[in-house]
């Protein structure tokens, strides 16, 4: 007689970084045999994959954690939050072990101890998939390429959590990658902390991947992936003078025409104190040339106003570089202080009435270009992928080659055909209406 082989309850929380730390350890737990539940009260145990990265992020690992325990009582911490051990256990004296960020073996062994694996498991019946357990729909994935950074910003403290730069060889990756999209996987979203940055570490070192040597670096990797027949989408791009080699490749439709570069502020002053890498005063004049070589790219971004010590003059120099840049897609954080940032001990905060309402007046220029620039694509004929269908509306929801998802906006296929289009496929389409983030489409 068999036996009931354990379950174990998962909760991750905090950006697709992590959650592609959450696909490896669940993959690991399936490939021993474990089960994973889908509440807390079939769960022999649980385990909460944390963010740390701002305050409003580490109340709620907090508060995941107290409601894990409230509801089964055995709980497994991982995750960013983890490198506090003592602020977890402050407030959740219970939990019975912490550990840090990508500690995927300690993770395991914990599980072990607390709640062992069956003794009859056998890996050729309990089989796990060759892409891994996902959390995403079945049509797209994130691929994380790297692990950590090697920049300081003064308001960022990945660093201190998840370490320097470390780069999967390419093998490795595009190995990944390739099983990925075997499984039915339409579209690869490649993260990062650091995507440019993608081998620094590794010197380029020359790998492999189906027998064809390849440098671990990002044009190489982008190329590779290109010949996967999927879409493939970078985030987290730092605008380094090499970044100018993959526009070229989007030009040519290899890979998806758009980046996601974090700019964070457009004063000199300012990104000097955030202490940001790349932030040459040229960046404008090098949109622009991108643009000229794929007209079609889309650039997405994310800004902090309310820096210490950011002046109206300095806002206003943001304000006068976003209407002249003319980004696509855009989010924007008011600073708040988080716990081991260097940044907290720059002089002259910003009061908080004076963070929201430049914040307002930033997301008012952002939404008029947005607006703007969704105008201009009423009455061009685009392919879309398929993420949802609504039945009782009749209307498919999809996402277009600027569309990231999750963060950007959605393709609302209306009219004739759009309720019998499949999740997860491909479909062409017309644009006959826009509003400020989202457009409007009937089959083509």
């Amino acid at each position: 007689m068999s036996v009931q082989q354990p379950k174990v309850g998962f909760v991750s929380l905090g950006c697709p970084k992590n959650l592609v730390d959450s696909e490896r350890i669940l993959t690991q737990l399936r490939a021993e045999g474990y089960q994973i539940s889908p509440d807390y009260n079939g769960a022999d145990l649980v385990v909460v994959n944390t963010c740390g990265f701002i305050e409003s992020a580490v109340q709620e690992s907090l508060d995941a954690i107290g409601e894990a325990l409230a509801e089964n009582g055995k709980v497994i911490v991982t995750g960013c939050l983890g490198i506090k051990e003592g602020q977890i256990r402050d407030v959740h004296p219970s939990v019975l072990k912490v550990t840090g960020p990508h500690a995927y073996e300690e993770v395991m062994d914990s599980v072990h101890h607390y709640l062992p694996p069956k003794k009859d498991h056998h890996p050729f019946i309990d089989l796990v998939p060759a892409q891994g357990i996902k959390l995403t729909p079945k049509h797209y994935a994130y691929v994380k390429i790297s692990e950590g950074c090697n920049h300081r910003c003064t308001f960022c403290i990945i660093p201190s959590m998840r370490g320097d730069l470390v780069s999967r060889p390419i093998g490795s990756v595009m190995a990944e990658a390739q099983n990925l999209v075997k499984s039915g996987v339409k579209e690869l979203l490649v993260i990062s902390q650091d995507t440019s940055a993608y081998g620094v570490d590794l010197k380029y070192k020359l790998d492999f991947w189906n027998g064809q040597p390849l440098k671990t670096r990002m044009q190489e990797l982008c190329e590779a992936m290109s010949t996967l027949g999927a879409w493939v989408r970078l985030h987290y791009v730092y605008p380094y003078p090499h970044v100018d080699n993959v526009i070229p490749l989007m030009a040519e439709g290899k890979i998806l025409p758009y980046l996601d570069i974090p700019f964070q502020h457009a004063s000199p002053r300012i990104l000097k104190l955030m202490k940001r890498p790349a932030h040459s005063e040229n960046t404008l004049e090098r949109i622009k040339q991108w643009r000229e070589i794929c007209p079609d790219l889309v650039l997405r971004s994310t800004f902090i106003v309310g820096f210490p010590s950011e002046t109206e003059e300095e806002f206003e120099e943001l304000l006068n570089w976003l209407r002249e840049a003319q980004l696509d897609r855009v989010g924007c954080f008011k600073y708040s202080p988080v716990d081991g940032a260097a940044a907290n001990e720059l002089p002259d905060p910003i009061p908080e009435d004076v963070k929201e309402a430049r914040w307002q007046r930033f997301m008012e220029v952002q939404q008029e270009i947005s607006a703007q620039r969704l105008q201009l694509k009423i009455g061009k004929t685009i392919q879309v992928l398929i993420d949802d269908i609504d039945e009782e509306e009749g209307v498919a929801i999809a996402r277009s080659a600027a569309d990231a998802p999750e963060i950007d906006g959605n393709v609302y296929i209306e009219g004739e055909g759009a309720a019998d289009l499949k999740i997860g496929a491909f479909a062409t389409v017309t644009i006959v209406d826009a509003d400020d983030y989202d457009l409007y489409a009937e089959l083509a």
